[in-house]
């Protein structure tokens, strides 16, 4: 990622923050395209794909004031996408197609190059972020993650307490939400998280 593109993200988010319309046309142009069709490839439903990625960027105009990314704008938007049509999934259940759940993390990465490309770039960010953790923190959370390990589990591993356990966890979220961006919500990086690192 070059220090160009995140110089000229960060030109849009101040004009954005500052409240230019012409700011959110031109987020709105830059990305609309591709996040309807990563979403589209999930859904495969053109009306509710529309006001899912309609409902992004006025949630994103709506809190413009508090708007914080401290990672590309590209990984941000993608990670938005990816925390709404999931989010969607949940709430709707029970009236979408079973067949629609087959492969659904593999579909919405590969969804077209562009989205190849937002989803290797969060990985990287996130990577990036645990690695940047004190040792004991990146271990505990990389168990809890990568190896799936109860808290309990963890704890007889590492001869610790499980409140340590839960401390250390708890410090690697926060610090991943807060590199992230303020923004972005818990259980957004919580999902993330969970499906991110590799």
């Amino acid at each position: 990622m070059s220090n160009l593109v995140l110089n000229e993200d960060k030109v849009l988010i101040d004009r954005l923050r500052n409240g230019e319309e012409s700011a959110l046309t031109e987020l709105y142009n830059r990305f609309w395209q591709c996040l309807f069709m990563s979403a589209y490839n999930i859904l495969k439903d053109k009306e509710m794909c529309e006001d899912i990625i309609q409902d992004i960027f006025m949630n994103i105009w709506n809190n413009r004031e508090k708007l914080e990314i401290h990672i590309s704008l590209k990984g941000y938007m993608y990670a938005c996408a990816r925390y709404q049509v999931f989010s969607h999934f949940k709430k709707n259940k029970d009236k979408i197609h079973v067949e629609l759940f087959d492969d659904l993390d593999k579909r919405f990465q590969y969804a077209t190059p562009e989205t190849l490309l937002m989803h290797e770039e969060l990985v990287e960010q996130i990577n990036a972020i645990v690695e940047s953790l004190p040792q004991k923190c990146q271990q505990v959370y990389k168990l809890s993650r990568e190896e799936q390990l109860s808290h309990k589990e963890i704890a007889a591993q590492l001869d610790i307490s499980t409140k340590t356990v839960e401390n250390h966890i708890t410090k690697a979220l926060q610090t991943i939400r807060l590199s992230m961006g303020s923004s972005t919500s818990m259980a957004m990086v919580l999902w993330l998280s969970k499906n991110l690192i590799k």
